[in-house]
């Protein structure tokens, strides 16, 4: 079971949120396994509305989980699920194996403030108190000793790129200076799970791109479970290890983002990933030439790089471009092995869409 894996953080089980409906009828034993598709669409025939229906997933320890839908699609009242801001109807979401929907309100609070981050779109600073002391709140909150407290901010105010900002006022600030004080506000607690619900989409592009450099820097240090919320499938492109895509409350499909881009399970997951390169999807390790070896003073590249990172090497250095993990090289990756493979993946994705 999901719940004992020590390498999962959070597990959402069999979760509903119903509005306007009368949960008996629903959830009572000989309906409570019904298939969820049927079960919403009955739901919906009654006049309810269920805004999430039947989600499961698992995040496991150190990876970035994202979700992704249009408007409307449930993405949101899902996060909001998991950390008990919006109340499930019916469901489970097991943190390291308990069930938070049977917490008390005592115990959620004590949740909230130890273990669990959170930034939403809306960066929701206090317009009345400086940097320092905006990102200090939670930790005054938890009573933190002064001392201790101040060596934490300053840490992560350190973290996310705010020195000599800490006296400063949010109207003071830019967007995207905004932003990374609501991060270092949520990071001051040290959470063990990271929620963030479209936390860039409201910045200027050339900003966005940049804030999501910051936190993949982050991320690579701290190495959180995060659950991300966003709309933009470039953005989940570049930040996801796995990813889910929902529809109507419902999740049509998880994977790896080259899984959902090479084999969509239906022309709803196809549309969100037909204008997506192939070279902002593959990875150095997907490209390797299995012909070529690595020779001393050959170039290096990291092989969670994308191939789009690496073209620029690669036309400078023809012999090639060793692939490294943990210090040790992987293989490498040439300009014919990188041809080859996304004429490969171009034709498995024309033959995924095609089916």
């Amino acid at each position: 079971m999901s719940e004992t894996d020590p390498h999962i953080k959070l597990s959402c089980r069999n979760l509903w949120k119903v509005y306007a409906g009368e949960k008996a009828p629903y959830f009572k034993s000989e309906v409570d396994g019904a298939d969820g598709p049927a079960l919403a669409t009955r739901m919906r025939g009654d006049g309810a509305i269920p805004a999430a229906a039947d989600v499961s997933f698992d995040v496991r320890i150190g990876e970035i989980f994202v979700i992704m839908g249009l408007s409307g699609s449930g993405k949101s009242t899902v996060v909001r699920c998991l950390s008990r801001l919006v109340e499930p109807t019916h469901g489970e979401v097991l943190l390291d194996g308990e069930d938070l929907l049977k917490k008390t309100n005592h115990e959620l609070i004590d949740i909230r403030r130890h273990k669990m981050g959170m930034v939403f779109q809306n960066f929701g600073l206090m317009p009345h108190l400086s940097v320092f002391d905006n990102i200090a709140f939670p930790l005054v909150l938890q009573g933190v000793d002064k001392a201790e407290r101040i060596a934490q901010v300053r840490r992560v105010i350190e973290l996310v790129g705010l020195e000599g900002r800490e006296t400063s006022f949010p109207r003071q600030l830019s967007g995207g200076q905004q932003q990374r004080v609501g991060i270092a506000r949520s990071l001051a607690i040290e959470p063990e799970l990271w929620f963030l619900d479209e936390p860039f989409s409201a910045l200027d592009p050339l900003i966005r791109r940049q804030m999501q450099d910051e936190f993949l820097r982050i991320q690579r240090t701290l190495k959180k479970s995060i659950v991300f919320i966003t709309h933009d499938f470039l953005e989940a492109l570049r930040i996801a290890d796995r990813m889910m895509i929902m529809r109507d409350g419902l999740v049509v499909q998880q994977g790896t983002p080259t899984e959902l881009i090479t084999n969509p399970a239906d022309d709803y997951v196809a549309e969100f990933t037909e204008d997506v390169p192939m070279v902002r999807v593959l990875k150095a390790r997907d490209v390797l030439d299995p012909d070529q070896s690595p020779a001393p003073g050959m170039a290096e590249q990291d092989c969670e790089a994308c191939v789009d990172d690496i073209l620029p090497l690669l036309s400078s250095h023809k012999e090639g471009v060793v692939a490294m993990r943990d210090g040790a090289p992987l293989g490498v990756v040439t300009a014919a092995s990188v041809i080859a493979a996304l004429a490969s993946r171009d034709a498995d994705r024309g033959e995924g869409a095609a089916s």
